[in-house]
């Protein structure tokens, strides 16, 4: 169970610096609004990391910080980055499901628990992107 949260821990990280770079090109395209937002978005992934990292915690585990892979840099427009985000939310999705399957595996119903709470998260998080990207089409 622990070597499967601190994956996820990794893949949370990742998805704060894949939001933050996103953020970065649209604020260099002159998308203000959006880079704001893909911001905040890049702050909530590495607020679901340090989450994650405190139960391990509580839990008596040992949360790691492994190495994060780079993540793009260059996108065609708003549009291309919005779909990215839609497909990355959609992994995202898969991730935890894998992880609640090894909750339940493990018979580890505190983990489960706390794992619900990310799924709930995603199901809004996959709506307002497909949504966005229905607006700027």
């Amino acid at each position: 169970m622990e070597d499967a949260i601190n994956a996820q821990i990794a893949a949370e990280i990742w998805s704060s610096n894949l939001y933050l770079s996103m953020s970065f090109y649209l604020e260099k395209e002159g998308f203000n609004g959006f880079a704001s937002w893909m911001k905040k978005q890049s702050a909530e992934e590495l607020d679901h990391a340090h989450t994650m990292a405190s139960y391990l915690i509580k839990r008596q585990g040992t949360p790691i910080v492994s190495e994060i892979k780079a993540v793009p840099s260059h996108w065609d427009g708003p549009l291309d980055v919005f779909e990215k985000v839609y497909e990355h939310e959609c992994a995202v999705s898969a991730l935890i499901d894998k992880l609640m399957d090894v909750a339940v595996e493990e018979k580890d119903r505190p983990t489960q628990d706390f794992v619900w709470t990310f799924i709930r998260e995603q199901v809004e998080e996959e709506a307002t992107a497909s949504d966005i990207v229905d607006r700027i089409k």
